[in-house]
């Protein structure tokens, strides 16, 4: 499998150039309110500078797929699902307390660090960041809503809107509500479910499918081939999270363990582990001391319980499931090379 299809680079630079021509016009028109708020503008520049752009990607290969033409006003519609991607990344790093995301301080960290009057700088970074995530989540669907597509067009995508925003929050908060729970997979994959994969992979299909008047077989084949897909994604996540290079990834592997985050990786290791190990995962995850030796006895234990080999196993099933939906569905050749392409950007990653 590969991702190299043609149009991958020059799909990336338009989304690219399109969200900056966007986030340059609205911070000009920030700072001019009060050039005090630069920092603020700084920390949405940085939130929206670097990505795959890949929600921006299925978003637009779901209106190419319903048999509609190539588009500049339907990558401006894509491009704002990066801008709701940027939106979770600056909140989800506040709620987890996140100090570094792709090798610089996260935005609650930056902002802390240009207030001197504060008693409180932490917090006041906190609420700085909260604020910018909230903006980014306003602009997407400012972007959305201007990007030039027939209202008529735009109005059979409205409700999925909603949705989105919905489950994207349910799975944020269902995260928060079973963090330090006793671990237990069919939770972690609903919470994987809901707060990544559908917003990750299927929302964006359905957006941009509703866009172009797909018919509900279509919608079906997106949700066949996004949840899998989008679930596979974040198990990978939860890997990288726990095992790949920080100089790659640009995150701490500290971070899904000292928040005791429900991961289905957790989930696999805790009724394999013996009771012995038990103990030793209780007196480590959480913890905000857990440094370099515990990260390596909680790996040890990880592999030695087969955790690892088991979510590698989960994440192949849904890539074979993504890649059936792609295959039977009889999509445009250039949809269907694009989405099986995706799979393995989704999935075959280090970052």
């Amino acid at each position: 499998m590969t991702d190299e299809w043609p149009e991958r680079g020059a799909l990336k630079d338009r989304v690219d150039l399109e969200l900056k021509e966007f986030v340059d016009q609205e911070i000009t028109e920030l700072i001019a309110v009060d050039k005090e708020l630069a920092p603020l503008a700084e920390q949405l520049r940085t939130a929206t500078e670097q990505g795959k752009r890949l929600r921006a990607a299925f978003c637009y290969w779901g209106w190419r797929a319903a048999g509609q033409p190539d588009s500049d006003a339907m990558i401006r519609a894509a491009t704002a699902m990066e801008l709701v991607h940027a939106a979770a990344v600056v909140h989800d790093d506040i709620i987890d307390n996140s100090p570094v995301r792709r090798g610089a301080p996260t935005a609650h960290v930056a902002l802390r660090e240009t207030l001197s009057g504060l008693a409180d700088r932490t917090a006041g970074g906190r609420a700085l960041a909260m604020l910018a995530g909230d903006l980014l989540m306003s602009w997407a669907g400012q972007l959305f809503t201007s990007c030039g597509l027939p209202a008529a067009y735009l109005a059979r995508a409205r409700s999925m809107w909603a949705t989105l925003a919905r489950e994207l929050v349910a799975g944020e908060a269902l995260e928060i509500l079973r963090t330090g729970s006793p671990p237990h997979a069919g939770s972690s994959l609903q919470v994987i479910r809901y707060k990544t994969a559908k917003y990750t992979v299927e929302h964006p299909l359905h957006i941009g499918g509703r866009l172009a008047g797909a018919g509900p077989s279509l919608l079906e084949t997106f949700s066949s081939y996004g949840l899998p897909l989008g679930e596979a994604f974040q198990l990978r996540d939860d890997l990288l999270g726990v095992f790949g290079s920080p100089h790659i990834t640009g995150k701490s592997n500290l971070d899904d363990l000292t928040g005791h985050k429900p991961t289905a990786l957790l989930a696999m290791t805790w009724p394999a582990a013996t009771p012995a190990e038990r103990k030793v995962l209780r007196g480590l995850l959480g913890s905000r001391s857990l440094d370099q030796q515990g990260l390596e006895q909680v790996r040890d234990i990880m592999r030695r319980t087969g955790s690892v080999t088991r979510i590698e196993a989960l994440i192949a099933e849904r890539v074979r499931a993504a890649t059936s939906a792609v295959t039977r569905a009889g999509l445009p050749p250039p949809a269907a090379r694009a989405l099986t392409g995706l799979i393995d950007s989704a999935v075959s990653r280090h970052s």
